[in-house]
């Protein structure tokens, strides 16, 4: 004869869940610091490698783990541990000094004891001139998450608005080669000589002028090897703008699919 079974408590049901949800809440807390965490690119200081509306994912061991490792900059981590010197052309998330209250994403350009300098608009990096290739224009429709000036707007044949930068490749010394958008002559294509101290890097955005970085003590200037959060390592979603979250179509007609999968 079968038995009926006993329901279970309420206070069990709330105790379970809370349960489930504290270990989903530690495992989420481990994934994000110490293997992957995603990043949204709120800025064109990295075009044209990275557009506004671009997601990505950094993993967090390649430099090591420090407090800024952790979510919301937990001081659970004194220094650095595991630590690591990242490579000259490595795409990097950071915590913005002077306050590392902001994320950031930069390329690394100097590492510790390198003089870096913009001359004419070439950087020189240890006294030697990068090479710096003219290339096609970099061309991206204008959307909401896309716009420029308008020296810098043109059409398609069709009509279709679009943004036109002249664009240029540069190679590091350790073959890392990668894009960089030149907009004309500006303050930062000539700047003095900057030593890189210990324990810091030097780091710059591809969008050489339109972009805060190492060049402007009023800005990051150098960072602490201990703000690095981890290194861009692929695309993971793409949106150009245009979607309404009360739209769900929309999502897709906004997404940019050609850049999902994108490594670094």
């Amino acid at each position: 004869m079968a038995t009926k079974s006993t329901p279970k408590p309420a206070q069990s049901e709330w105790r379970e869940t809370l349960s489930f949800l504290l270990k989903l809440a530690i495992v989420v807390f481990v994934v994000r610091s110490f293997l992957f965490s995603p990043f949204v690119i709120p800025s064109g200081s990295m075009l044209p490698r990275l557009l506004v509306g671009d997601y990505i994912f950094i993993t967090k061991w390649d430099y090591g783990y420090s407090r800024h490792s952790l979510p919301f900059s937990l001081p659970l981590i004194p220094g650095r541990i595991l630590a690591d010197t990242p490579e000259r052309g490595d795409v990097v998330v950071f915590k913005a000094p002077p306050t590392a209250r902001e994320d950031w994403i930069k390329r690394v350009i100097g590492l510790p004891g390198d003089t870096i300098q913009m001359r004419g608009g070439t950087l020189v990096l240890n006294g030697k001139p990068i090479p710096k290739n003219r290339i096609a224009d970099f061309v991206e429709p204008v959307t909401p998450n896309a716009q420029c000036a308008p020296y810098f707007q043109d059409a398609l044949n069709d009509g279709t608005p679009i943004c036109r930068f002249p664009q240029f490749e540069e190679t590091l010394p350790n073959g890392k080669t990668y894009r960089v958008l030149d907009q004309g002559m500006t303050i930062a294509d000539d700047t003095e000589v900057f030593t890189v101290p210990a324990g810091h890097v030097f780091l710059m955005g591809d969008n050489r002028d339109d972009s805060k970085d190492s060049r402007f003590f009023d800005s990051i200037s150098y960072v602490p090897l201990e703000n690095l959060e981890g290194r861009a390592v692929v695309n993971f979603w793409s949106t150009d703008g245009t979607a309404s979250w009360l739209l769900p179509w929309t999502w897709f007609s906004a997404a940019r699919w050609e850049r999902i999968g994108d490594g670094f």
